[in-house]
């Protein structure tokens, strides 16, 4: 299992908010992204889940992104907890454990979600709504992870056991990419993004240049 990404950028409102970004990962390996608020790290990961149009080209195992192949690979979590609140703890786990064939229990148990399994989850506190959300990952089994600032609301010992399910799913040949402001503790690699570069000005627009005054 290979990943490939080459010079992927993105344009939003015309403006650039993604340089060109490449990069590569093995099985087993990840990326931690680094860098300032603002900077493209969320951007990338949607990027990458094809949310977002992009320049540039990815592929893993000759799977290219767009595709309903690559989608089929990817696990997403971002800063929504992707969850449903008129629903029970366990019920929106066993919802999810019959689309990706997991076991609903171990993930409950994985995350220390057994004792609120029949709690509707919009009443959970938002630690609890955010352990909801990555118990999903236990059940894929899917082999590039996008995680975008996974550990928000988390505190230190779940933060701890999120990391030993990361450090796992790497353990097996998985592959993930993580937008992190705080050290995991794994060794993943650190991959700073920049600010994109300035479009230059087109010298022919009049609006640029003041000959329509």
């Amino acid at each position: 299992m290979k990943l490939i990404v080459d010079r992927i950028g993105c344009e939003r409102g015309g403006r650039r908010v993604l340089g060109d970004v490449s990069l590569t990962l093995q099985a087993g390996q990840g990326i931690a992204l680094r860098g300032p608020n603002g900077v493209g790290k969320s951007t990338l990961i949607r990027a990458l889940c094809g949310l977002l149009p992009v320049t540039g080209r990815a592929e893993l195992d000759g799977r290219k992104l767009g595709s309903d192949e690559w989608t089929d690979l990817i696990a997403y979590t971002g800063h929504r907890d992707a969850i449903k609140s008129v629903l029970t703890v366990g019920e929106n786990l066993r919802f999810w454990a019959a689309l990706h064939g997991g076991d609903a229990n171990a993930a409950l148990d994985r995350f220390d979600l057994m004792p609120i399994a029949d709690r509707p989850a919009g009443l959970c506190s938002a630690g609890q709504k955010r352990r909801l959300g990555l118990a999903r990952l236990v059940l894929s089994r899917r082999p590039l992870w996008l995680l975008d600032e996974p550990t928000v609301s988390l505190d230190a010992e779940h933060t701890r056991i999120f990391g030993d399910i990361l450090s796992t799913h790497l353990d097996v040949g998985g592959l993930a990419i993580v937008a992190t402001h705080i050290d995991l503790g794994l060794a993943l690699r650190p991959h700073v993004l920049t600010p994109p570069s300035a479009a230059p000005e087109d010298a022919s627009d009049p609006f640029l240049t003041g000959d329509y005054l």
